[in-house]
């Protein structure tokens, strides 16, 4: 034990030695003129462009009031300098966007809130923390309320054309309630009841004007640098290249109707993978449907099994950059 004690105090003793030598050597005003040098030379971190008019779904947003352009600032600020994330905006939104630009426009309801999905979702069929689901973000009691299927089985949250025709219908009940659409976006993120509180307590009936929560507050300035950066991608330093962007997936419908219905069955017999099913289906939340309501539901199946997604990059070539989205 002895032996011991006295290597490890031998031990402590180099370490402790060999760190000061450490410390000692590192300590070099050269070195640190030269790391100097070499940042002033080759890093540069920018403040993004701040635009002097901005508009939402038409409305003037007033970038006279002090907090308005702050608080624009810092969405700007954090979309810009977290550029993986943004890529994989810009990426998805080569597949999501002709789905649901021309929902938007069917409804009557602004091409901007094609951001809100964006933000809410980043494109994507996520799941939030309160069980908020697919891409917009829809509750199940909001999501059955704008004709939503959810169930064990399906949930229609998933489905990217239905969900936006759904959030048409929801963010046409907000407008129609508040006026604006600023405010139908607010209500969007935090409920109509408790914006209307809000303006009701505050005596204000613009977004712009109501103190809200800290994630509403922030919430249309999100919307607005997603904008805004999507509309001038090189302005914030992000030079995609059109086919950097995900495709859209060509496909075959087929139909599935009647009851305890097998999935990995009916894959093969469509001479579909059972994943790639549920990658084109995401609505599908079961690996067996029992339909006990009988219904009848139209699939989205690969053209080819297993080319489908090599052909459409090879066919691929356009190289130039977006220069918006």
């Amino acid at each position: 034990m002895k032996k011991l004690a006295i290597a490890a105090i031998v031990l402590a003793v180099i370490a402790i030695s060999g760190e000061a030598f450490i410390f000692a050597t590192r300590k070099d005003s050269s070195d640190d003129e030269t790391l100097r040098r070499a940042i002033m030379a080759d890093y540069r971190v920018y403040a993004p462009p701040m635009p002097d008019t901005l508009s939402f779904c038409g409305e003037q947003v007033p970038m006279n009031i002090y907090y308005v352009r702050e608080s624009l600032d810092r969405e700007l600020l954090a979309n810009m300098y977290w550029q993986s994330n943004m890529l994989l905006y810009l990426k998805r939104a080569g597949r999501c966007f002709p789905v649901i630009e021309p929902i938007l426009k069917r409804n009557g309801v602004p091409d901007d809130m094609k951001y809100l999905c964006v933000i809410e979702s980043g494109l994507t069929n996520a799941t939030s923390a309160a069980k908020a689901q697919g891409y917009w973000q829809f509750i199940k009691a909001t999501g059955e309320r704008y004709g939503l299927e959810i169930s064990d089985e399906i949930d229609m949250r998933n489905d990217l054309e239905a969900s936006t025709e759904a959030a048409c219908r929801y963010l046409k009940s907000l407008y129609a309630k508040f006026g604006s659409w600023s405010a139908a976006a607010a209500a969007y993120n935090c409920g109509e009841n408790g914006l209307q509180r809000r303006f009701e307590l505050e005596s204000v009936d613009s977004y712009y004007d109501v103190r809200l929560n800290r994630e509403t507050a922030r919430y249309v300035y999100r919307i607005l640098a997603v904008k805004s950066i999507f509309k001038n991608p090189q302005s914030y330093g992000f030079f995609v290249r059109r086919c950097d962007l995900y495709p859209e997936l060509p496909y075959r419908e087929v139909t599935l109707s009647g009851r305890d219905v097998d999935l990995y069955q009916f894959a093969r017999q469509n001479d579909c993978s059972y994943k790639m099913l549920r990658e084109m289906n995401p609505w599908i939340t079961s690996e067996k449907l029992k339909n006990k309501a009988g219904k009848t539901y139209t699939l989205r199946l690969p053209v080819k099994k297993g080319t489908e997604y090599n052909t459409i990059i090879r066919g691929r070539k356009d190289t130039s950059v977006v220069t918006q989205l």
